[in-house]
């Protein structure tokens, strides 16, 4: 008795997917757990849907292997199967080995705040950082304020940098000696200026304003300022740069310096979208203007209050 065996169903081989029409911009960044960073990818995410393009988060490589050659071109091959035409670095630390794959692949790449990095290639968007703090420390300098902390990002950054710089500028203009003491750098972060605010705050001449490079690090100082005791402006003044959300919110509301975050992605966008149409940008780093939001975290310096 033979035994029937029944042969497989047959399964016709699927034609392959047709290729997707469909653009996208990849963003890519170290740390996504930042109210800047959402406010720029918020404008980003704007500026990509109003011009039909997709939106992909990546976070980077990490940081021991993205200066590898072979590990950038292969991330960068990576991103353009996935159908990306530009790529956006939020603050991105080390990215030259990323700026370079992009650069030799015909993939546009634009920096918005760059991080330790000057390469020819590098396409950037950013705010008049030096500018914005200059304003501020000129609004302290009026309230009679004389010994200004600073309270800075990490060394490597421009935008740190040069906010820093425009700290130094006023405070020279002024005929204010600049006092080292007086100036820390460190993170954008709050533990990193609620560290130093206590440093500075428990010295033997403590200041009567802290300028933080940083709405995160203005964070840490206020808080600091409180487990202390110091109340905030009666006799400590603080500023903050960014005007993130949370700067509205702290107590008291906190003065700051408003960078358009929403509008530095919008400009990131545009100039990806000029360069993959085969044209230069403008220019090869675009700032965007600063303003003083002036809220309750200032006030006159207490010995001019008490005249």
């Amino acid at each position: 008795m033979r035994q029937c065996v029944s042969a497989p169903a047959y399964r016709p081989t699927p034609p392959p997917a047709p290729e997707s029409s469909r653009r996208a911009l990849a963003v890519v960044f170290d740390l996504p757990a930042s109210p800047y960073i959402l406010g720029v990818l918020q404008g980003v995410l704007a500026a990509a849907t109003e011009s039909g393009l997709d939106l992909i988060t990546r976070l980077a490589p990490p940081r021991a292997s993205r200066t590898q050659r072979s590990v950038a071109r292969e991330w960068v091959a990576e991103q353009q199967a996935s159908g990306v035409v530009g790529i956006i670095g939020l603050t991105l630390s080390a990215p030259n080995g990323l700026i370079e794959a992009a650069s030799n692949a015909s993939v546009p790449f634009v920096v918005v705040d760059p991080v330790d990095t000057h390469h020819p290639s590098m396409v950037s968007v950013g705010s008049s950082n030096w500018a914005g703090a200059r304003t501020a420390a000129e609004h302290l300098i009026e309230l009679g304020h004389r010994r200004i902390a600073w309270i800075g990002g990490p060394e490597a950054s421009d935008a740190a940098r040069d906010r820093l710089y425009g700290y130094q500028a006023a405070l020279d203009a002024a005929g204010i000696g600049i006092d080292p003491a007086l100036i820390h750098a460190d993170r954008f972060a709050v533990d990193a200026g609620a560290e130093h605010a206590r440093e500075l705050l428990t010295s033997a001449r403590p200041p009567s304003a802290i300028m933080a490079a940083d709405d995160e690090i203005a964070v840490g100082v206020l808080a600091t300022a409180h487990s202390l005791g110091i109340r905030v402006p009666e006799d400590l003044s603080v500023t903050g740069f960014d005007d993130t959300p949370q700067a509205a919110w702290t107590t008291p509301p906190l003065t700051t310096v408003h960078q358009h975050l929403e509008g530095m992605g919008a400009m990131a966008v545009q100039t990806i979208l000029v360069m993959t149409d085969g044209r230069r940008p403008s220019s090869r780093h675009v700032e965007l203007a600063t303003s003083l939001t002036i809220r309750q975290s200032t006030a006159a310096a207490p010995q001019v209050a008490e005249r």
